[in-house]
């Protein structure tokens, strides 16, 4: 008992360290956002969700962000089916394209995309399509990266459940098409919810690529984190401080649910 004893009371050093480490990070973030929140007023916030060009951008940036968040889910869970489901040559190389996104500074991505639609190729779907400096760019640049985060929430997926699932449903007559679309992905509903959500929260805060792809024009590229660069470059601090409160609101929501709804998945 005494030994029990002991080894409770020499764990608190340890124990009282390791919370330290780490509430520190916790409560930098807390302070990041609790300075904003000091800095500015509900009324400035108001007064900044009527100007026309906040009110345009955050329609824009619903707009793209669902649009991205869709394209990213299909397709992300064809890639990842590949990647969990096949073993082949190559498959460790792509797997590594898919981590480029994510580990390149944004600003590299952007760039990018806009020599890319300087290309031949790119040239000639200009011809037809305005892409540069224009809306599809926006989703383009979001898509680009939100899609790799997608890929890899869906390989968490699908590596959780078991392949003996849809082998004993194909045993049973079903084909390869069929075990995926009624055992593999209602099964992974969860992961896809989860997918999107990380999806559409990763392309709100995208803002390097757009910056170089698409520009920061007022009432035609302007989504919110090209808002908050724009009302900084003009001063207007306080509204930017409004836009930025705005955009942590939303993904606070968004990972709020995601922890709810995809408790399953991590």
């Amino acid at each position: 008992m005494s030994l029990a004893k002991h080894k409770v009371g020499s764990d608190l050093p340890f124990i009282l360290i390791m919370a330290v480490i780490a509430s520190t990070y916790i409560l930098l973030i807390l302070a990041m956002i609790a300075s904003d929140l000091s800095f500015t007023n509900s009324s400035q916030i108001f007064l900044a969700l009527k100007s026309p060009e906040i009110q345009y951008s955050i329609k824009l940036s619903l707009f793209t962000c669902t649009v991205s968040m869709v394209l990213s889910i299909i397709f992300s869970i064809p890639i990842a089916y590949f990647l969990t489901r096949y073993k082949f040559k190559g498959s460790k190389f792509i797997d590594a394209i898919i981590d480029i996104p994510i580990i390149l500074p944004p600003l590299i991505i952007g760039l990018s995309l806009l020599i890319l639609f300087q290309t031949g190729v790119g040239k000639f779907i200009e011809q037809y399509v305005s892409i540069t400096y224009a809306i599809p760019s926006i989703i383009i640049a979001q898509f680009v990266v939100a899609c790799a985060f997608s890929v890899r929430t869906m390989m968490v997926t699908f590596n959780q459940i078991p392949k003996r699932m849809e082998s004993v449903a194909m045993t049973l007559g079903a084909n390869k098409r069929e075990a995926f679309w009624y055992i593999l992905i209602p099964e992974a509903k969860n992961g896809i919810f989860t997918a999107a959500s990380l999806a559409w929260a990763r392309a709100l805060g995208e803002f390097g690529p757009i910056l170089l792809f698409s520009g920061a024009t007022r009432m035609k590229t302007e989504v919110l984190p090209t808002t908050v660069f724009l009302e900084m470059s003009i001063g207007n601090i306080e509204a930017a401080v409004a836009v930025s409160l705005i955009m942590i609101g939303a993904s606070f929501v968004v990972l709020m649910l995601v922890r709810y709804m995809g408790e399953s998945v991590f």
